[in-house]
């Protein structure tokens, strides 16, 4: 009985020891969005891309720079709103005047990862027509464009599926709505809006796990790829955090649809074997 109590406290202190999970993760990234109230988010980590023109998706909204649509909330959390307001008309959309507004923030030309746990801790929006995401792109998109960059997309809702999430990866001969990836719902019915839940994804060269409170739901390898396509997922890429309104997959807001709208991220974090 002693030894069993020793070997039970042993096993105790090695899962201590061994990092996030319990698994010989250690952290290399993150951002926990400590800060004041109505702060900007960090800039040595986020930068925030703007624009009206779709971003290939005919997404209605126009992506803000500024504390109108990311800034934290003095509580841990970095908060994304999206909301439904008409712009000066200097503001261009690709449908002519700008209707919504929210903020896109990514860590290219901050931060990139290559392999590794990257996870983030997120309460999503709700409404029919809003679509938050938390996803990555290979840093070398403007050299080669996308999709030959590859995207990760490690959490992706829309807002007629309040209980079910997507994990997707896109590259040459398999992006866009012939994108590789499965659906999770919560079981019970029960609304991803309602709570903060944990996303990740565990990456190494060959292969790419998605998780939803640590359960494993997807994994996608080379030989899930069509015939002839190219595995894209062993170069650096960055990280995005964004809250879309509208656009071809989604569909529209309705009536139903209450603004605003606000995505709340608790971290993001990345770690590494």
């Amino acid at each position: 009985m002693r030894l069993a109590r020793s070997l039970a406290v042993i096993a105790i202190v090695c899962l201590l020891f061994a990092g996030a999970h319990g698994q010989g993760w250690k952290l290399v990234w993150e951002d926990e969005f400590n800060g004041r109230r109505n702060a900007p988010p960090d800039a040595k980590n986020w930068t925030a891309e703007v624009g009206g023109h779709g971003w290939g998706n005919k997404e209605l909204e126009y992506y803000l720079a500024g504390p109108e649509t990311a800034y934290l909330d003095g509580e841990g959390h970095l908060v994304i709103k999206a909301d439904k307001r008409r712009l000066p008309p200097q503001f261009k959309c690709w449908y002519g005047p700008c209707e919504y507004v929210s903020a896109r923030l990514t860590t290219k030309n901050r931060y990139a990862a290559l392999y590794g746990r990257i996870e983030a801790r997120i309460k999503l929006p709700r409404g029919q027509g809003i679509w938050p995401a938390f996803w990555m792109l290979g840093a070398d998109i403007d050299r080669v464009g996308w999709p030959a960059c590859g995207e990760i997309d490690i959490m992706e809702n829309i807002g007629r599926e309040p209980s079910t999430v997507h994990g997707t990866i896109h590259g040459p001969g398999y992006s866009g709505a012939k994108g590789i990836g499965a659906p999770y719902s919560l079981p019970g019915g029960r609304r991803f809006a309602d709570d903060f839940h944990v996303f990740a994804i565990e990456w190494e060269p060959n292969a790419i796990r998605w998780y939803v409170d640590d359960v494993l739901y997807e994994t996608r390898t080379p030989a899930d790829l069509p015939p002839g396509a190219r595995w894209v997922y062993d170069h650096p890429f960055f990280i995005i955090l964004n809250v879309a309104i509208g656009g071809s997959w989604p569909g529209a807001p309705d009536e139903s649809t209450q603004f605003p709208q606000t995505m709340l991220v608790d971290y993001v974090r990345v770690y590494k074997h």
